[in-house]
């Protein structure tokens, strides 16, 4: 007689998907902080157990670190696709902007910001990890807009005597700024006409004093 081996029925439902299972622990995470979200909360998102999570993901710190990564290499690959050289400067920039709106706005229970700023900020203090990929991935976004801003110079967008790194942090802080104020309550009409004002001041070429006169 065959001795069903019981212990391979258990944890993982049948119909479990890990990357739909992290997405939608992302989502938990994301409403409500690290902090803040228990386990039951992820089990409830997900469908699945504490046991199946365990088996799946690890501790709710480990399933944590996985949706960061998870962020951060989307985030990359839409910035990347953003930021397109095919484009004038201030139509890549819109299109940043315009990305990340959609996704500061996109959460079932109301606007929900930048996952990354909304929930390793609060973490960072004391979890080593969390500060180290906050800084990496905000030092990664600095550098993709300085070198787009560095094409757009020399293509002539822009005067020479730009400074392309002090105006990446601008432009990074602009897209901060949006998802702050989306998790804060503004509304998207008013982050739009941020944006608007911004591209205004980061993209429109300065007049030499020369010419002026």
């Amino acid at each position: 007689m065959t001795v069903q081996n019981k212990s391979s029925k258990r944890g993982r439902p049948r119909d479990y998907d890990p990357d739909t299972a992290l997405a939608q622990a992302m989502a938990a995470f994301w409403d409500a902080g690290y902090a803040a979200t228990t386990l039951d909360a992820i089990s409830t998102g997900t469908g699945m157990n504490r046991p199946s999570l365990y088996a799946a993901f690890g501790d709710k710190r480990t399933l944590y670190g996985q949706a960061l990564n998870r962020y951060h290499a989307d985030a990359r690959t839409a910035l990347a696709e953003a930021l397109s050289p095919d484009l004038p400067l201030r139509e890549a920039l819109r299109r940043v902007y315009e990305h990340a709106l959609s996704l500061y706005f996109s959460g079932e229970r109301g606007a929900r910001g930048c996952f990354l700023i909304g929930t390793a900020l609060t973490e960072a203090v004391l979890d080593t990890a969390a500060r180290t990929m906050l800084r990496d991935a905000l030092r990664e976004i600095d550098a993709a807009f300085e070198a787009r801003i560095r094409r757009a110079t020399a293509r002539g967008e822009l005067p020479q005597d730009t400074d392309p790194q002090a105006l990446a942090k601008l432009v990074s802080a602009v897209l901060h700024t949006l998802a702050i104020r989306s998790r804060a309550g503004e509304q998207r009409a008013v982050l739009e006409a941020i944006v608007e004002s911004a591209l205004d001041l980061i993209c429109r070429p300065r007049i030499e004093a020369s010419r002026v006169a």
